[in-house]
């Protein structure tokens, strides 16, 4: 009788939505900015494609959060998903 072996092969489904895809983006800068104790929420993405983000922690109130957002945010999102119009933060020493 012929030996039978198993193969079992775990995936983890893909981003669907464009939240998650956005989320995983800034799931790259997270660690950065929790070595100075601070962190981001994404609030939303608009229909627009306008992405809404919190400052958290000691990011609130750093005077280097507007080059902490062009060059660490938004360079982590539109690399990955150049659709987005822009980022923006809703609170923060720079916000709109």
């Amino acid at each position: 009788m012929p030996e039978i072996t198993y193969l079992c092969i775990m995936t983890t489904a893909a981003p669907t939505s464009i939240f998650e895809k956005v989320n995983i983006a800034l799931d790259e800068i997270r660690p950065h900015l929790e070595v100075d104790g601070g962190n981001i929420e994404l609030v939303e993405v608009t229909e627009d494609l306008i992405v809404r983000i919190k400052w958290m922690g000691n990011c609130e109130h750093c005077s280097m959060s507007a080059m902490t957002m062009r060059a660490g945010v938004e360079q982590a999102i539109k690399s990955r998903l150049p659709e987005i119009k822009s980022v923006e933060a809703i609170n923060g020493y720079f916000s709109v």
